[in-house]
């Protein structure tokens, strides 16, 4: 709190010695402040381009943040679904679009890829809050255009910073609620000053005692800008972090429990003389910071360019307690205890570290003519990991060599390059063309110790690939119709390499994406349907089983396929409410699914591996429903949302069993608010939200993991319960 006071009296400080901008000046630099918008041009789709795609705004994000992460603020976003651990949408959390998983969509801040280098997913608990500095988010559905990072499988997100205000102001907003949840976030802002700088900043506090037991969240996150703005010129560097520690709800519960206990937490459970125990230090702990440094340069009315270096910085453990654990799994010698015996298991306590640094330079030059519209760019980026593994403590505590025993290291290191060129033209006025053509190329290394009883891993990989997309759009009164065709290609991620299973061996992916959509709006209503069919070459695909931190592996798939059609329309049904709503249909299938079962004696040991043809069957994790209704009513200061969203059967493996998948759910959320115009400040912002209104049971994620043993079927498997009826009071003052 002491550095959140000291930021906020320089901020005070600066905008009282500042020089007062008046109408002239702002209008001498709104042409400089537009520049803003240069940053993310080459990453984002333009009206016209043949990509289907949503938006949301800085408004929409605001009135939805009471604290739940960014996969929670799309939730409404045609073809998206969420998945929480906690149970609340409040630290580790994730969502999917079509199907695909986060590992698989292409997300940017500004143009800088977010996705983790080497499992190519985001953390968002690691970006507690970051809402609250984000002007807007497109999502791009299917390959999207070319970006930065890693290849688009699903979607594309692509999240633009807040831009700089020309007035002094500053924010508070205060949440509390439902499972002892409460946020607080501060925002200041300089305003100009002296014609040509801006300085704003966010401090945020999440805490949540969650939905699962023991599932505990600490999460504390910042964002600084600092701005100049000259003629022509925009250069700004802005720094985002955080520093979260959430104890562990990794696992989910056993199916057997969904109707009996369903906040039941198994992660650091164990027994101590035949007393069921938790370890209090089950926890997550990982501290971040990003920097990106922006230059923008308007070169004349026609060109500008735009180049970003970037810098993040990662580290962090998660700790737990392994109860029975073998002694060579951990690289220590047998116990022998008093009696002669020799112990080859023993409890401990271990953590398990990564520490990175990904860094880069991204650069685009754009043209922008009264018919063709031009980017060209390249980027590179660097990512050096480090992932090493400690014992802490061990029940027989002269096992160990030494305090904080290494048992394995090893590094990932991954260089990521590519260069791009599109176009859109227009041939007509109705009618326009794109192109988009781009090279990426992937070199990859893991060497070193593994966790795994002491495994050496060695992966050296190169990869070239080309991603071609093009398509042709049509305008006129209001109807908007496009087809397009694009082709991408993307690397096996870490776990692919080790956590494979006997004899894989994961190979790239590639996608072939065919789109077509049309629409139509006015000033009451608007329609639009895009069909799709993502034809796919062995791609991975979730096996519905989970690392041991939760994340979900995948495997390579010959031939595979989702196809489906959007539907999205709103109505203006008087001046005070309107109504939105989105359906996906889908079917995603693979084809000649070969399921591989491993077998087992009556004693664990293990004889072979089976095979059973099941023909076509549906990918995991795919359901062939979702469906959005949004209600909003607004009358004068008031203003309420009524939103629900329907999800269709998740099958959780890839053999289309019932009894391996997600129940469909149906739930809505309910807000209120009220703005009050006191003549003291800005407003004084009142609302509340009752998420799961009706009390829905269901879950949102699940793993499985199935063999034969014995002669007889085994299961084990996970199922992420959600909360049932909860809410959250949020009151922002804004001065």
């Amino acid at each position: 709190m002491k550095s959140v006071l000291i930021i906020a009296s320089t901020l005070m400080a600066l905008s009282a010695e500042g020089k007062t901008t008046g109408p002239a000046d702002s209008l001498k630099i709104s042409k400089d402040i537009s520049l803003d918008e240069v940053v993310v041009t080459a990453t984002k789709v333009a009206k016209g381009t043949p990509v289907a795609y949503s938006e949301l705004t800085k408004d929409e994000l605001n009135r939805r943040n009471d604290g739940q992460g960014i996969p929670f603020l799309i939730l409404q976003s045609p073809s998206v679904i969420m998945t929480s651990d906690a149970g609340t949408g409040i630290g580790y959390s994730g969502f999917r679009i079509r199907g695909t998983d986060a590992n698989r969509i292409n997300i940017t801040v500004n143009g800088v890829p977010v996705n983790d280098s080497e499992s190519h997913t985001v953390f968002w608990v690691n970006m507690p809050d970051f809402a609250s500095s984000v002007d807007n988010i497109q999502i791009q559905r299917g390959a999207g255009t070319s970006t930065n990072g890693a290849a688009a499988f699903g979607a594309t997100v692509a999240m633009q910073t807040q831009k700089s205000e020309l007035k002094p102001y500053a924010e508070y907003s205060g949440s509390a609620g439902s499972f002892g949840t409460v946020k607080n976030t501060v925002k200041l802002g300089t305003g100009l000053l002296q014609d040509h700088f801006v300085f704003d900043a966010r401090y945020s506090n999440i805490q949540s005692d969650g939905y699962i037991d023991r599932a505990k969240a600490n999460m504390h996150s910042y964002f600084a800008s600092a701005a100049y703005y000259g003629d022509n010129t925009l250069i700004r560097f802005q720094t985002f972090g955080s520093i979260e520690k959430t104890y562990q709800a990794w696992t989910g519960i056993p199916s057997y429990l969904l109707d009996s206990d369903r906040t039941y937490n198994p992660c650091g459970e164990y027994k101590e003389d035949g007393v069921t125990k938790y370890y209090k230090n089950q926890t997550d702990n990982y501290r971040q910071q990003n920097y990106h440094l922006t230059a923008s340069q308007r070169l004349s009315d026609l060109w500008n360019m735009n180049l970003t270096l970037h810098y993040t910085h990662g580290a962090g453990y998660y700790e737990d307690y392994k109860g029975g654990a073998k002694v060579k799994d951990y690289k220590l010698p047998p116990y022998i205890d008093s009696q002669g015996d020799t112990i080859s298991k023993t409890d401990l306590v271990r953590r398990k570290w990564l520490e990175n640094d990904f860094y880069g330079a991204i650069y685009s030059a754009n043209y922008r003519g009264e018919r063709l519209q031009f980017s060209a760019g390249a980027a590179i980026n660097r990512y050096d990991g480090d992932h090493f593994g400690r014992v802490m403590w061990a029940k027989q505590s002269n096992n160990l060599p030494e305090p904080d025993y290494e048992y394995y290291r090893n590094t990932g290191d991954k260089l990521d390059y590519n260069m791009y060129a599109k176009a859109n033209y227009q041939f007509h006025p109705n009618l326009n063309g794109y192109l988009d053509m781009q090279y990426r190329g992937i070199h990859y290394t893991i060497k070193g110790s593994d966790d795994k009883a002491g495994d050496h891993v060695n992966v050296d990989k190169h990869w070239n690939f080309f991603n071609p997309k093009a398509g042709i759009n049509f305008q006129k009164d209001g109807h908007n119709a496009f087809v397009s065709f694009s082709v991408a290609n993307r690397e096996p991620n870490r776990d692919n390499f080790t956590e494979a299973g006997r004899d894989e061996r994961p190979q790239h992916e590639t996608l072939y994406d065919y789109e077509a959509g049309y629409g139509f709006g006015n000033s009451r209503f608007h329609v639009g349907a895009n069909l799709y069919f993502m034809d796919y070459s062995n791609q991975l695909i979730l096996t519905g089983k989970i690392s041991e931190i939760g994340e979900a592996l995948t495997s390579n798939i010959k031939d595979s396929y989702r196809m489906g059609i959007e539907l999205t329309g709103g109505v203006k049904i008087a001046r005070w409410l309107d109504w939105s709503g989105n359906l996906t249909l889908s079917r995603n299938k693979i084809k000649n699914f070969i399921e591989s079962i491993e077998v087992y004696d009556a004693d664990w040991n293990f004889l072979r591996e089976d095979h059973n043809d099941l023909g076509t069957t549906d990918i995991a994790f795919s359901p062939d429903i979702i469906a959005n209704s949004m209600f909003n009513f607004s009358w004068k200061q008031f203003s309420a949302s009524f939103n629900s969203q329907f999800v269709g059967r998740q099958y959780i493996d890839n053999t289309s069993c019932k009894d391996r998948s997600i129940d469909p759910y149906f739930v809505s959320n309910l807000r209120v608010g009220y703005v009050f115009k006191p003549k003291f400040m800005k407003e004084i912002a009142l609302d509340v939200t009752i998420n799961n209104l009706f009390n829905e049971q269901y879950e949102t994620n699940a793993w499985v993991y199935s063999a034969m043993v014995d002669g007889e079927r085994y299961k084990e498997d996970g199922y992420f319960t959600q909360a049932g009826t909860n809410a959250m009071a949020r009151v922002t003052f804004k001065f």
